[in-house]
């Protein structure tokens, strides 16, 4: 079995840009993808989503990882998982961004093993370190520079923020009435919108921290900034991780027993059809992009 054979069962399940953006998204695939679904990805500042990255690695291991310490020692499982991490980066093609990917997972994983803190900073210098040592030409790859980037915006940024955590739920707080007759509903539901409220900061936090670094390479390679890039990624960044999972689902399903992974395409086409909606309608709000035209 190889990725094209994997591929070939999405195809068969889900009609096009859907097929595609599933390919792209579990195996960086992007040969079936139409100029006009291209186009809008671009101009949306969503390409990226179909380049396969550290998502896909942060996502297997931790489901592998998850699932083996149900049954096995949490270090046994981490050394089956840094295997599996090995496997998966010899299956698809050790591109830049997958193998920093890999490193950065498999010290994590090691630092468990060892009874260790993994520390993210010391982890993406290390990876980095390694892979230019071995390989110097990665520096000019494009991919490995927006997912090193983006991996450092989010080490640095991307943190929750307690202090502001403890008083935007004061601030909300303190506009909901408190009379002792509240009920107890009442209760429940202004939990699920503090929940809710705090669940779209973080997705707005840790969006703007991956791309405060990448926007600048983007407009230094192509000269386009995608103006509604911060909008469009906040609006799928959160049902991503949900359409991989889906998606790995649906292809193992698919493969080892058909009409399942037929069951579970039509589970995975509602993400997609929701992410395929908001690059579209984004990729045509005037202005979304602007190209300037010097070289």
């Amino acid at each position: 079995m190889n990725v094209n054979d994997l591929t070939a069962i999405n195809n068969q399940f889900l009609h096009e840009p859907y097929a595609g953006l599933l390919n792209g998204l579990l195996f960086g695939t992007k040969a079936a993808l139409s100029r006009d679904f291209t186009d809008a990805l671009i101009r949306s500042g969503t390409l990226h989503i179909i380049a396969l990255s550290g998502i896909n690695i942060t996502i297997l291991a931790g489901l592998v990882n998850l699932s083996l310490l149900w049954i096995i020692p949490r270090r046994l499982a981490s050394i089956v998982t840094i295997a599996v991490i090995v496997w998966f980066v010899w299956f698809v093609g050790p591109s830049a961004s997958i193998v920093r990917a890999a490193i950065m997972g498999t010290i994590s994983l090691i630092a468990v093993v060892f009874g260790r803190q993994a520390w993210g900073l010391l982890s993406l210098v290390l990876a980095v370190g390694v892979m230019l040592l071995l390989n110097p030409v990665w520096i000019s790859d494009l991919s490995f520079q927006l997912s090193t980037l983006a991996t450092l915006g989010l080490i640095l940024f991307g943190g929750n923020t307690h202090t502001t955590k403890s008083s935007a739920k004061g601030a909300f707080q303190s506009f909901v009435p408190k009379p002792h007759y509240l009920s107890k509903q009442r209760g429940i539901i202004s939990e699920a919108i503090n929940k809710l409220a705090e669940l779209v900061k973080n997705d707005v936090r840790l969006t703007l921290a991956a791309q405060i670094f990448t926007i600048p390479l983007v407009f230094f390679h192509f000269h386009r900034i995608s103006l509604v890039s911060p909008l469009s990624n906040i609006l799928i960044g959160w049902v991503i991780p949900l359409v991989t999972i889906l998606g790995w689902a649906t292809v193992f399903a698919g493969w080892l027993f058909p009409p399942l992974g037929l069951a579970l395409a039509w589970i995975t086409w509602v993400p997609l059809q929701y992410v395929v909606m908001v690059v579209y309608a984004t990729s045509r709000i005037p202005l979304s992009s602007v190209t300037f035209g010097w070289q």
